[in-house]
């Protein structure tokens, strides 16, 4: 297991020198931020971010995310140019020795929740996701953003593509999946990245768009999609885990050889299935953090891990889900976790 952390760059208050003062901590997940989504990513920014990293006694670990352009998810306009830079942009990376690369399928929408900052019992505050709110919100009429989002959609724009998405069934969004896959994939081989899919966050449909990166049975369907080492996944329990119906353990053991990254934290579904993030700690929430890791130390995990989303505490202000304090006392947990495991094997 390789601990690493999410940092979204220079403008992050989270600096890479606190970070690197983690107990374990040896990895970065970052990206590039600048470049608009569907181009090339420059080999000279590519080496930059690894070089500040690297300064800082950190290895650039994984990138999350390489984007992928709404064109390849709805097979339409220039999804062959998006694709054939997406491979150019793997080719870029290989060439720095990035070895492992995070992305999504979601349309429009990366994860989404009713409230940033909502004060838990602790007096901690933490991303939640109530259904009843949900169903009120409106992505073109309101002033709703999140921190996932891509923020360059215009309401005009973001109207016409729920508009076009209308006409997209999950079935052709599989379709559309296997299209992108047949030909990154086989770049991926050949520079040795391993592709690693994030689930749908939550798990269901949002605003009426299609997911279909949602439990056992559709995990199992997009490894056949592609059947190759370098086709695999980003298991994040936080994301799977808000449904009851998810058992993450048994995902572990099922896919531990396509498992590439692993997203560990900890949530607390309520009585009519919203979600609220919690503190990492098994008892905090609904999921059983020891058992995750169990399972991970079983398979004999050697990927990368990051503590997700954390709450913010102890008066911390900052980008919502990824403050310090929080997220560095998941890590410590989780370490923990591990160091204990291994030292029992012997």
């Amino acid at each position: 297991m390789q601990m690493t952390f999410r940092w979204y760059g220079d403008d992050d208050p989270v600096t890479l020198s606190k970070i690197r003062q983690i107990p374990g901590m040896t990895g970065i997940v970052s990206a590039i931020y600048d470049i608009p989504v569907g181009e090339v990513w420059p080999e000279e920014k590519i080496k930059a971010l690894k070089e500040k990293v690297e300064s800082a006694g950190l290895k650039l670990s994984v990138i999350e995310s390489v984007p992928v352009h709404e064109d390849i998810k709805m097979g339409t306009g220039d999804r062959d140019r998006y694709i054939e830079n997406y491979c150019q942009t793997l080719k870029n990376l290989s060439k720095f020795g990035i070895d492992c690369v995070c992305y999504n399928f979601m349309p429009v929408f990366d994860w989404t929740r009713s409230d940033l900052a909502h004060e838990l019992s602790d007096g901690s505050n933490a991303l939640v996701y109530y259904k009843d709110q949900v169903a009120h919100m409106d992505p073109v009429k309101g002033d709703l953003s999140l921190p996932g989002w891509d923020a360059s959609y215009t309401k005009d724009s973001l109207a016409r593509l729920l508009e076009s998405y209308s006409k997209i069934t999950e079935e052709d969004m599989w379709n559309n999946l296997k299209y992108f896959l047949d030909k990154v994939i086989k770049v991926a081989e050949e520079v040795h990245i391993k592709m690693a899919i994030h689930p749908d966050d939550p798990p269901w449909s949002i605003f009426g768009l299609p997911r279909i990166i949602t439990d056992k049975q559709n995990l199992e369907r997009f490894l056949k999609l592609y059947d190759s080492k370098y086709n695999g996944l980003t298991l994040c329990s936080g994301s799977l885990g808000v449904t009851e119906s998810n058992d993450v353990v048994d995902m572990i053991y099922s896919f531990a050889d396509r498992i590439h990254f692993a997203h560990v934290r900890n949530v607390k579904i309520t009585e009519d299935g919203s979600f609220e993030e919690s503190a990492h700690l098994s008892s905090c929430g609904s999921l059983d953090i020891v058992k995750i890791m169990k399972a991970y130390h079983d398979t004999g995990f050697t990927g990368y891990v990051r503590p997700d989303h954390g709450r913010m505490i102890w008066g911390e202000t900052g980008r919502p889900g990824y403050g310090l304090y929080d997220r560095a006392l998941g890590a410590t947990y989780i370490n923990g976790i591990w160091e204990t495991l291994e030292k029992l094997d012997k």
